[in-house]
């Protein structure tokens, strides 16, 4: 008969045979803390399929779920806290994941836990007594500030997307510390892990694709995405300080038939968000990404998305182009400008084939955080994120970084940046 703990088992061995988990100490975490017992309205069975559980909504809108556990997997062995560190996550949601980095730490370590709503705390408390894991601090607070009463920690945690490094994090930590958060990066969300290497700078050791659920509170995202009216079409522009897109010139889109060429490469769903397209944004500001109904002239030609239609594109002062899901490595111009959109498109997609089709995994991130001078910059152009720290991305994998098999997006969830915790 199959029972919770032979799922989880499987679960567990599954997450091992697709190199999600490495550590000794993340498998018998994961192994010993029961899923199901944070999720008290499911069926013990199901806590253990690789999926995300929405747990909170308000206005239709996913505000907190407990994360796909293979995400979770991730950032546990990018975080890779150790028994004795003190910890400190923010976003407790229904308390998992601060039960496992419980377990990884010990009696030794200690884990504060944050959320911004009493209720979510309140059932974070009751799930973690369940497990037997009630030495977890789980506090009410606005996560942005951090929760500087029990720093300094060795590791801080965001299980909610940010726009910015907040100095209140990187403040908290200690002088060796790791930060680890679901970043925002020219409209990709990256799991991104970043050593402390001086007081007032950072610089990543691992990358992932990730889609969470935004931060809220005075770290919440200060922008929103450009809405073409009555069409039920959006678009993403590529943010840490690019323009905004002329949602006329992606009107056009929805109506012209365009002109079409051959693209150097094919992409797929998740090359908008990662891949080709983070290759593209972090190159030029002017790449968007188009969302929108699954229905119509141009939502037939792209990609399927979470039951709607979305696309890679690029605007110019007087046209765009988009990549085109069908026909297959098909570029589609629009204006006076678009042949020229195109030919940008076409030469960032030449780049990115001829330096091996990077993704998230092989980028590097250096950051300075607000304060004082404590060095030279990186080099390279930063773009400047939500909180006022310069991020500099480059690249190129570290050359200590483990790289799993089949790179790419492991949330299970929308790229957009969607619900997974």
């Amino acid at each position: 008969m199959r029972t919770a703990e032979h799922a989880r088992t499987r679960l567990v061995a599954d997450l091992e045979r697709d190199g999600r988990v490495h550590s000794p100490r993340i498998r018998a975490a994961l192994q010993e803390v029961p899923r199901h017992l944070f999720l008290p309205g499911s069926d013990p069975i199901d806590a253990y399929a690789d999926e995300a559980v929405p747990i909170k909504t308000a206005d239709g809108v996913t505000v907190s779920s407990v994360s796909q556990p293979s995400m979770v997997a991730i950032m546990l062995e990018q975080l890779d806290a150790a028994p004795g560190h003190r910890v400190l996550e923010i976003g407790a949601g229904a308390g998992w994941n601060a039960g496992l980095l419980a377990h990884i730490v010990g009696c030794r370590g200690a884990v504060t836990t944050v959320d911004i709503d009493d209720d979510l705390v309140e059932g974070a408390r009751a799930n973690l007594l369940a497990a037997g894991l009630d030495e977890v601090e789980v506090i009410t607070a606005d996560g942005a500030a951090g929760y500087p009463s029990s720093a300094p920690y060795d590791r801080i945690e965001l299980t909610v997307g940010s726009t910015g490094i907040r100095p209140e994090w990187v403040l908290q930590l200690t002088p060796t510390g790791r930060l680890l958060l679901p970043l925002t990066v020219r409209g990709s969300q990256l799991s991104v892990a970043f050593a402390r290497t001086t007081p007032h700078r950072l610089a990543s050791v691992s990358v992932r694709s990730c889609a969470f659920v935004r931060l809220r509170g005075a770290g919440a995202d200060p922008g929103a995405d450009t809405v073409l009216p009555g069409s039920g079409w959006s678009v993403q522009h590529s943010g840490n300080g690019a323009p905004d897109p002329d949602p006329g010139l992606l009107e056009r889109a929805l109506h012209d038939r365009g002109t079409d060429r051959p693209s150097p490469a094919p992409g797929s769903v998740s090359d908008l968000w990662d891949g080709l397209g983070l290759w593209c944004a972090l190159a030029d500001p002017a790449v968007v990404r188009l969302l929108g109904p699954s229905r119509g002239r141009l939502a037939d030609a792209l990609f399927p998305l979470a039951g709607g239609r979305a696309g890679l594109g690029i605007t110019t002062d007087d046209g765009c182009a988009l990549l085109l899901a069908e026909p297959a490595a098909t570029l589609r111009s629009f204006g006076p400008g678009g042949a020229a959109a195109a030919d940008r498109l076409a030469e960032l997609a030449d780049r990115w084939i001829a330096a091996g089709r990077p993704h998230a995994a092989d980028l590097r991130i250096d950051a300075v955080v607000p304060g004082p001078d404590d060095g030279r910059s990186p080099a390279g152009e930063p773009l400047a994120d939500s909180a006022g720290t310069l991020l500099y991305p480059s690249w190129g994998p570290r050359p200590d970084e483990r790289t799993p098999p089949g790179r790419g997006r492991s949330s299970g969830d929308t790229p957009s940046g969607g619900a997974t915790t």
